[in-house]
């Protein structure tokens, strides 16, 4: 089986960098993605997070779209309860305008952020409920279908109209995303790095078990985002790590902060903490990029995907475009050299 590689960018902050840098460096890091060869690059929606500053996807993937030629973008994703299908529907047809066929739509049902931070972007506590409907709004609005007689949306059109479209994405980490998914015969994207891997069995079956085709989807289509760092060496990665181990450690304490210097994270740990640590030390998809890429191909093997998806953050902006750089070459991705 062919493994096909990407990235999802979350544009994580770090200590001592401005914000504003960091979201230039997730553009510099876009470009390079093009030039070493993978599929696609997606970034995220996150509000009032001290940790992620990407919070409007769809301006920065028109940044992007400016920047390249080849490599798709996306929203992994776009929160959908947050705003009104058809403006988000019009956003990514002039997405698909700036970068004919090569826009993809990821939506989600979660708030990328914490409840009354959700209630500032909409004060209809009740918008997840109609998750479901807004999904196949959108998809008609992006495809150029008209919405049937009686809906409110009937001979309404997101503009512009072109000969390409984007492809509508379903982002999850429950088997809610999964049923849906395979219920709009859409292609589904599991968060394997939000649950540590919980539940990726069961979602994943689900969805290829009751997969209904549709017009731009004949068979199930699975992806899964994972959190992976790779480095010269396994000494070295694991140094670079101790950045996000921190973090993961602080946020279990309620304490969600930029990403420290790795020679700064490490802190005295309870006896509890500690073993907690050495848990995710151990399971973390860190290591070389042979180590990295060992564990990687076992984990699309079992769970039989053919597209991994990488989040990679490090507290050094060169670390994390190592690692990616690292990992296309023991993928043997195909590098655009006359970018």
């Amino acid at each position: 089986m062919s493994l096909r590689l990407s990235i999802l960018d979350q544009s994580a902050a770090a200590a001592g960098r401005g914000q504003d840098a960091t979201i230039r460096q997730t553009l510099g890091l876009a470009q390079k993605a093009e030039a070493w060869g993978y599929d696609r690059f997606w970034v995220s929606e996150h509000h009032s997070h001290p940790s992620i500053v990407g919070s409007a996807p769809e301006v920065l993937m028109a940044a992007i779209a400016a920047r390249t030629q080849r490599i798709r973008i996306g929203s992994a994703g776009v929160m959908l309860p947050h705003y009104a299908a058809l403006k988000v529907a019009e956003q990514f047809r002039v997405l698909d305008a700036l970068a004919p066929g090569r826009i993809d739509l990821g939506v989600g049902r979660a708030p990328g952020s914490d409840g009354r931070t959700a209630q500032l972007l909409n004060p209809d506590r009740s918008a997840s409920e109609r998750f479901p409907q807004q999904v196949m709004e959108l998809r008609a609005w992006v495809s150029g279908q008209n919405l049937p007689p009686g809906h409110p949306g009937h001979n309404v059109y997101a503009y512009p109209q072109s000969g390409t479209a984007p492809t509508v994405w379903m982002l999850g980490s429950s088997d809610y995303g999964a049923q849906l998914a395979a219920h709009l015969g859409l292609p589904y994207a599991f968060a394997y790095f939000i649950t540590d891997g919980q539940g990726a069995d069961e979602a994943l079956d689900i969805y290829r078990e009751t997969f209904r085709p549709s017009a731009g989807l004949a068979k199930p289509s699975a992806a899964l985002c994972v959190w992976a760092l790779a480095a010269d060496t396994d000494e070295a990665a694991l140094r670079l790590f101790e950045s996000r181990a921190r973090w993961k450690m602080d946020r279990n304490l309620g304490r969600i902060g930029p990403l420290l210097p790795p020679e700064e994270a490490v802190r005295d740990y309870s006896p509890a903490e500690q073993f907690a640590l050495q848990r995710l030390r151990e399971s973390a998809l860190i290591g070389s990029a042979a180590t990295v890429g060992r564990k990687l191909r076992q984990l699309a093997a079992r769970l039989e995907v053919d597209e991994l998806v990488v989040i990679t953050w490090t507290h050094d902006p060169a670390a994390q475009m190592r690692s990616y750089e690292l990992l296309a070459q023991e993928f043997a991705l195909t590098a655009n050299s006359a970018l």
